[in-house]
């Protein structure tokens, strides 16, 4: 590889089911000869696929095959990261649901030129006009047509017209025959043809080349296939290819590609910063220019090692050469995640590969522009920025989705929970969307996955690639006391064993507080009942109580304490007998009648299509839900914020998918501790 003008990277983007992984086979078997496929599976479904291609000429293509399922968005953006256009695939057969509607917005969000693969058009019922008709509603006038499908004498899908060149191309003998198009042939394209050629004039804002076509000037075709890439290039045109399930249309396909798609030269690098922040200027696209890359994938193998997937975007990466790599996510973006913390460490790179196909060979060096595989960086991350040590700056990495499904583990046994810790940071390692987090009061280890998918697919990797067996148990809610009723009490303790005894007595009042406010500890005490040096001693000892509960184990908030009397001895009363006095009193004001629970709650931000806005509203009720209001987004969407108890959440990333159709999200923020209905704390005082 000599320049980047030679390098195109390609995304594949595409629901599942869409037929986007035939087409990225179809695509590998168009160059490699003999390349039989490769096996489906959970893992291979789940993951950003990288293969290589050439045309047959000098151009080589890295295509990226992502993946369709939403759980599996954060390789979805790493895809879009590095690549410089994509091939967004709809099926003829399934039509554009709401998940294919999604990853147009990802697509859209990152900037990304895209062209449009119309898949399954050899099932039936399948309808190339009506597809690309659905297309231009939902994804604006920008879609059009480059190709048309031909039909063959037994009405199956045997080529295609191209609209620029006016030439038919027949699969049908089993080879690629191109002619020229009969007047019939001809007369079906010239209704696509203008608006086509319309379309790249002035998308590629080529005013002389308009002025010329406008003027009637026949234009040549070169010139027009020139200005593709730059109308793809602006993000506003989105030329329409059809293929089938058998391949036609796949070398047309190769072709736009080649003469249409932006090369790495055009990449335009989001924003970098020197390491304490600073915004500075990204380098010229240019392989004798100073090292930067980003890592767009991480996989870790207990015998082989890391391995990073990375986006060369300037100089040249030979194995050996000593880089810097730099993870700043919770700078850059305030994002804090204590199994991804900020680093910058010195490292060499080790051996480089690429694929041919999906074969690794060795490389002796990587230039700007292109994606290879480098084995063993230590330290390296998914998002970390590769830089030159003499000048290290960071990349600032894409957005992460965040993580709502949590599931409950725990090692099956102790010979899995030997294994488990060193499992599990190596999960972390490979897959950035995942959160580990212990959870403080009920103790329980919680796996925050996307959603029901991705976290079989992690349970499954524990126990196979790392040979963990797990138990998912249901998650406890870290619940709260809190009184609902005044009540006084009287702590008495008092022992005597011979030697000096112990001697505290208390009478305390306890009311309810504010929600939110804490506890608070007033001193009512006169004439000495209780001296003064264990006044605070009451109070430690009350404190220590709430800490451990009264009629649960949870925590108490929200309580006000008064101490209003008491009595000591002068020998025998102390620190500790006053401590335990107050505990003591505490205990005895509680009640059934005085004390209550009090449950966690969320803010929940629900952004859903107006058609399952009522469905959702519903379910929120029915989650005890307490909605605060409704509002519209900019893209004609509802937005229902709510506040919903944290134990009706556990399973919403599922249900909201179902309810909506796919076309659903939310978020959830900490709100507050809010009292649970009686009626549950009554069930829950029973169990």
């Amino acid at each position: 590889m000599t320049s980047p003008a030679d390098i195109r990277n390609v995304v594949l983007v595409g629901s599942a089911g869409s037929g986007k992984t035939t087409l990225f086979e179809n695509l590998i078997k168009t160059r490699i000869p003999g390349y039989r496929g490769e096996k489906e599976s959970a893992e291979r479904s789940a993951a950003l696929t990288l293969a290589t291609i050439t045309t047959g000429q000098s151009t080589v293509i890295n295509l990226l095959d992502a993946p369709g399922n939403p759980d599996y968005v954060g390789e979805l953006r790493a895809g879009l990261r590095a690549a410089d256009a994509a091939l967004f695939v709809v099926s003829a057969a399934d039509g554009i649901d709401a998940i294919t509607q999604i990853l147009w917005s990802e697509c859209a969000g990152a900037g990304v030129p895209r062209a449009i693969v119309v898949t399954k058009l050899d099932t039936e019922h399948a309808s190339f006009e009506q597809t690309v008709q659905r297309c231009q509603e939902i994804f604006g006038a920008g879609v059009h047509p480059s190709y048309l499908p031909f039909v063959g004498e037994d009405d199956q899908i045997v080529g295609n017209l191209s609209l620029l060149s006016q030439k038919v191309h027949d699969y049908s003998s089993g080879t690629r025959v191109a002619r020229a198009a009969s007047p019939a042939e001809l007369a079906a394209i010239a209704d696509f043809r203008t608006d086509y050629v319309e379309s790249i004039i002035t998308e590629s804002e080529d005013d002389e080349l308009l002025e010329r076509y406008f003027e009637g000037d026949e234009l040549a075709v070169d010139e027009v296939v020139t200005n593709l890439m730059k109308a793809l290039y602006h993000g506003k045109f989105y030329p329409v290819i059809p293929v089938t399930t058998t391949g036609v249309g796949t070398e047309e396909l190769i072709g736009v590609i080649d003469r249409g798609f932006p090369t790495p030269l055009r990449y335009q690098p989001p924003m970098m910063a020197d390491l304490s922040g600073d915004p500075i200027d990204p380098p010229e696209v240019d392989p004798d220019g100073p090292v930067l890359a980003e890592v767009i994938r991480t996989t870790s193998d207990p015998y082989a090692g890391r391995q990073s997937m990375v986006r060369v975007f300037s100089g040249t990466l030979r194995p050996d050469s000593a880089v810097h790599i730099a993870g700043h996510r919770e700078q850059l973006q305030g994002v804090t995640n204590s199994h991804h913390p900020d680093h910058d460490d010195e490292e060499r790179v080790g051996l480089l590969s690429a694929p041919n196909g999906l074969d690794l060979y060795p490389k002796e060096s990587a230039i700007a522009g292109e994606i290879v595989m480098v084995a063993k960086l230590a330290t390296a991350e998914t998002g970390d920025t590769i830089s030159d040590p003499g000048h290290p700056v960071v990349i600032e990495p894409w957005l992460l989705p965040e993580p709502l499904l949590p599931v409950a583990i725990r090692a099956a046994s102790r010979n899995d929970e030997d294994k488990l810790a060193g499992a599990l940071q190596r999960l972390v390692v490979e897959d950035i969307t995942i959160r580990l987090e212990r959870a403080a009061r009920t103790d329980q280890l919680l796996l925050w996955t996307m959603g029901q998918a991705h976290q079989d697919l992690l349970m499954n990797r524990l126990r196979d690639k790392y040979g963990v067996n797990i138990v998912a148990d249901q998650i406890r809610t870290a619940l709260r006391e809190t009184f609902i009723a005044p009540a006084t009490a009287h702590g008495r303790h008092v022992k005597q064993s011979g030697g000096h005894g112990q001697y505290a007595v208390c009478d305390i009042r306890v009311e309810p507080n504010e929600r939110g406010a804490g506890f608070e500890f007033i001193d009512r005490v006169v004439g000495g009942a209780v001296p003064r040096q264990f006044i605070p001693s009451v109070e430690k000892g009350v404190r220590a109580q709430l800490e451990k509960g009264t009629l649960t184990g949870y925590p108490m908030v929200d309580v006000k304490v008064t101490l209003y009397d008491g009595k000591a001895h002068s020998v025998d009363s102390s620190d500790m007998a006053f401590q335990s006095a107050g505990a003591l009193a505490l205990k005895e004001a509680a009640s059934a009648s005085t004390v209550t629970l009090l449950e966690p709650v969320d803010e929940v931000t629900v952004t859903v299509s107006d058609e399952y806005l009522g469905s959702v509203m519903t379910d929120l009720s029915n989650r005890r839900g307490q909605v605060l209001g409704t509002d519209a987004n900019d893209e004609g969407k509802s937005i229902v914020r709510a506040l919903v108890p944290q134990s009706e959440l556990s399973r919403y990333a599922i249900d909201l998918r179902g309810l909506a159709r796919g076309s659903g999200s939310f978020t959830r923020v900490f709100h507050g501790y809010e009292l649970m209905p009686q009626n549950l704390v009554q069930e829950y005082m029973k169990s």
